[in-house]
C-alpha cells in the first residue's frame, strides 16, 4: 500500500469514528430524563414574639382538631386560583407539595402561637375535658375555609387564608357559644411562583393566629 493510500484510509477511519461518536452522543441526548422531584414546603420556624414579663397567664383553652371541609384529608398540593379568569377552579402546582396536609400545619401553628401565654389542650372535640385549676377550659373550634395562592391578575397575587372560629363553653346543660367570627388574611406574594405563594400563605397564617389571639383576649379568654 502506498503512503498516500494509507493516509486516505487513516483519514476515512477517523471520520467514521467521529461520526459514530456524534451519533452516540445524539442518542444519549434524546434518552428520557428522570422526572423532576416535587419541592416540599412547610411553614418554617415560627416568628419569635416574646410576651412582656408583666403579662399575666391567660385562661387555658382546648383546641379541637381543625377541620377543612373543602380539602381532602390527604391533600398536600400547593393550590392556586386564577381569580381574574376562573375563580371557582382550584389548581395544584405540579412540583410543589406541603410536607403535611395544610390543615395539620395550621393546627400546629395555632397550637404553638396561642400557647405563648396560655395552656393549650389538644383534642377538644370530646365531651370530657381535663380541668385546669378546677375549671374546664373553653373549646376553640376552627374550620379552614380557604388556603390558596390567589392570582388577582397575571402580575398580582396573594396568599389567601380564611378561618372560621367558634369558642364554646361546655356546660352540663349544653354547650354555650361564647363567640364566633371569621378571620381573613391576604398577604401579597413577591412573585408568581409556588415558592412565593408558600411564603405569602405562611405570613397570612401567622397574621390570622395573631388576630385570633386578640379576639380571644376581647372575649376574656
Amino acid at each position: 500500500m502506498s503512503v498516500s493510500s494509507f493516509a486516505t484510509a487513516r483519514t476515512n477511519a477517523l471520520r467514521l469514528a467521529v461520526s459514530v461518536a456524534c451519533l452516540w452522543l445524539a442518542g444519549c441526548s434524546v434518552l428520557p430524563k428522570p422526572p423532576a422531584q416535587p419541592v416540599r414546603y412547610d411553614f418554617g420556624p415560627e416568628p419569635v414574639a416574646a410576651a412582656p414579663a408583666s403579662q399575666a397567664q391567660r385562661p387555658a383553652i382546648a383546641l379541637a382538631e381543625v377541620e377543612a371541609p373543602g380539602l381532602r384529608d390527604s391533600e398536600t398540593s400547593v393550590l392556586y386560583r386564577l381569580a381574574y379568569a376562573d375563580a371557582q377552579v382550584v389548581r395544584p402546582y405540579q412540583l410543589a407539595r406541603w410536607t403535611r396536609p395544610p390543615v395539620q400545619l395550621v393546627q400546629q401553628r395555632l397550637s404553638s402561637g396561642l400557647g405563648r401565654d396560655r395552656a393549650v389542650l389538644l383534642g377538644g372535640d370530646g365531651t370530657a375535658q381535663p380541668k385546669v385549676q378546677g375549671q374546664s377550659p373553653a373549646v376553640l373550634k376552627v374550620e379552614l375555609e380557604e388556603f390558596s395562592h390567589v392570582f388577582l391578575s397575571a402580575q398580582e397575587s396573594v396568599g389567601w387564608v380564611r378561618l372560621r372560629a367558634s369558642l364554646v363553653d361546655r356546660q352540663p346543660q349544653g354547650d354555650v357559644l361564647l363567640g364566633q367570627t371569621t378571620f381573613i388574611a391576604q398577604q401579597p406574594a413577591a412573585g408568581a411562583d409556588a415558592a412565593s405563594g408558600v411564603r405569602a400563605l405562611t405570613q397570612a397564617t401567622d397574621k390570622v393566629v395573631a388576630d385570633m389571639q386578640a379576639w380571644l383576649q376581647q372575649l376574656g379568654r
